[in-house]
């Protein structure tokens, strides 16, 4: 199918999914209220939609410097640095491991094996090994994202299509060069895919991350919240966690159709 028709086809699924995910949300937001104004769930479990609005500006208005913005870039700073840490080894090795069988025979067990012990386990020993500054917490998020995302990368690498790397030997081409030629441009877009849904775990540590030793940021809110029953600032903190998540994730939407249009395009 070609031309306007496909085009309109495109738009209207488009159109449609934007118009099902607002749906989605309008009926959370609907049971939310329901039962939270019919007096069903007391408020001090469940706190109307208002009272939750009326908290978060009463945080983000707060004259101190403790407000709500400095914890939410407090935990995005420790996020993207945990993150960024991650990628920086993950990639490269995880490209390695899926290209080099002899690379990938000697980290998978390991990795396969560790990926599965939950970061949380991990934190009485980083605390005696790091102790409870910023590098505690910055570990504990790399931890959490580093041996999927490597894992993850690998797998992208090894199914490459065989044929491309064949074709590629068969016009001369030496190894090094069909790496940077083929194998990694072909790899490029499960990357950025592999990013994106680590970024995502990555945020789901940071709760685990602020849980000790924690005096900033909005795992530290929440935690602090829950002890005195502010239930309407835990779910500001929630939220927030949950709205830089979604604009992380659109970011990486965003820079893939940019990096790779005819993929997007082929799409619906």
């Amino acid at each position: 199918m070609k031309g306007p028709i496909r085009n309109t086809l495109k738009k209207g699924t488009t159109e449609k999914y934007g118009y099902l995910g607002i749906i989605n949300f309008a009926l959370i937001l609907m049971a939310w209220s329901a039962l939270a104004y019919s007096g069903l769930v007391s408020n001090i479990f469940l706190p109307t939609p208002v009272q939750v609005i009326e908290t978060a500006y009463q945080m983000i208005s707060d004259p101190a410097g403790d407000n709500l913005l400095h914890h939410a870039f407090i935990s995005t700073a420790r996020v993207a640095v945990g993150f960024c840490l991650s990628a920086i080894i993950a990639v490269p090795l995880g490209m390695f491991m899926g290209r080099l069988s002899s690379v990938r025979a000697f980290f998978e067990p390991l990795m396969g094996a560790v990926r599965y012990m939950p970061a949380s386990a991990f934190i009485p020993l980083f605390i005696l090994w790091i102790g409870l500054g910023e590098a505690e917490k910055i570990t504990v998020i790399f931890w959490g994202t580093f041996f999927q995302q490597t894992l993850m990368v690998m797998d992208v690498a090894k199914n490459v299509s065989g044929e491309l790397v064949e074709v590629s030997y068969t016009l001369g081409a030496k190894q090094l060069n069909t790496f940077k030629k083929v194998i990694l441009p072909a790899s490029l877009p499960g990357i950025i895919d592999t990013l994106r849904i680590s970024f995502g775990w990555a945020w789901t540590y940071l709760i685990v991350a602020e849980l000790v030793g924690a005096n900033s940021g909005l795992g530290y809110v929440i935690i602090q919240a829950g002890r005195f029953l502010h239930t309407d600032v835990i779910f500001v903190g929630i939220l927030v966690i949950g709205l830089l998540g979604m604009f992380t994730d659109l970011f990486f939407k965003i820079l893939y159709r940019v990096m790779f249009p005819w993929l997007t395009k082929e799409g619906t």
